[in-house]
């Protein structure tokens, strides 16, 4: 297999991606909203792209829930976005903590249910006040280790409902100034403040299975090269100062906050230290430069990635109706569930 995570562009595959699954050997699936229809719909298409691969390869998906989250309804639940979670938690730690951890055990029942193994949440991000709305509520609070304990408990529950969790955006989008899919920001603090804030988030999740590095530019650490594309921000920050030692995903390298051709793109964030890249907008040429790009999966990254499926662990049975009743009862006055939410 190849050093890539690819996206298709529909709700089932066609030929021409079929012989690309074939050729080209992508280490997992994302899927989006264009490729989420009705949950047999969704499962044929994880079933078809597994088959196609000759593999139980991983199957990824952004379900945080708020404001980004790919499966809903009419056939999935709404779930509250992570600052609630962090208002609960104001109040009293205890339920705060059983809120997120049951929030995540709820959205590992879904995304089970029709083959998705990997959610890329959470999100560990502080946002600053001069930062930029993309994180805004996405973001469990401001303080390093509330942020932590939260995106931990909801980590654990996603691992308990038999999905691995990706906390993201390491090592710290909270101050950016832009919208990284559109252009790249730069964060001009310095590292001592980042040490202490932003990266300090992240070292109470270093034993996380998976993480996704960040698009920005962090002037003090390396003035020149986003975090993704910089050998100094993942040896010296993620890897060292954060100690993560997980397998390390890029943000998709389509994004517009990256310069270069797809193949640079790919060639600079697998030199820079990332073990696999991520492309989601399933378009086929882009495809075809990402896997041309990606080398063959193999050494330190192939064993960060086994370690990191090995995780993958058969859920519990769980009663779906009561814990549903149990979560909105933790979050009421904070969140309304939707109607036909238990």
């Amino acid at each position: 297999m190849r050093a890539f995570i690819t996206g298709v562009a529909g709700p089932a595959l066609s030929d021409a991606e079929r012989a690309f699954l074939r050729e080209a050997e992508p280490w997992g699936l994302i899927v989006f909203a264009r490729n989420i229809g009705t949950p047999e719909g969704l499962r044929r298409l994880i079933g078809d792209f597994r088959t196609t691969v000759g593999r139980e390869a991983p199957v990824l998906v952004d379900q945080e829930g708020g404001r980004v989250q790919r499966l809903g309804p009419p056939h999935w639940p709404k779930y509250p976005p992570a600052a609630v979670y962090g208002q609960l938690y104001e109040r009293d730690h205890a339920r705060g903590i059983a809120a997120a951890r049951l929030g995540g055990r709820l959205i590992a029942t879904d995304l089970h249910g029709v083959g998705i193994d990997v959610d890329c949440a959470p999100v560990a991000d502080l946002p600053a006040p001069e930062g930029d709305p993309i994180i805004g509520d996405r973001a469990f609070g401001t303080e390093p280790d509330a942020v932590a304990a939260i995106a931990g408990a909801f980590a654990r529950g996603l691992i308990e409902g038999g999905v691995l969790p990706v906390v993201k955006h390491m090592p710290g989008h909270g101050r950016a100034t832009a919208d990284s899919h559109k252009k790249l920001p730069v964060v001009r603090t310095d590292r001592a403040t980042l040490e202490a804030s932003d990266f300090a988030a992240f070292r109470g999740l270093a034993d996380l299975p998976i993480a996704m590095t960040a698009h920005l530019l962090f002037t003090a650490i390396d003035p020149v090269a986003p975090a993704t594309a910089s050998a100094a921000i993942v040896h010296e920050v993620i890897r060292g100062s954060i100690g993560f030692a997980g397998l390390l995903m890029s943000d998709d390298i389509s994004m517009g906050a990256l310069s270069g051709s797809l193949g640079e793109r790919t060639r600079a964030a697998l030199a820079a230290g990332c073990d696999l890249v991520l492309h989601c907008n399933g378009d086929m040429a882009e495809m075809q430069s990402v896997a041309a790009s990606a080398p063959r999966l193999q050494g330190e990254p192939a064993r960060r990635a086994a370690q990191a499926l090995a995780r993958r662990q058969a859920p519990a049975p769980l009663d779906v109706a009561a814990k549903r009743a149990e979560f909105a009862a933790l979050l009421h006055g904070l969140w309304q569930p939707a109607q036909g939410w238990a």
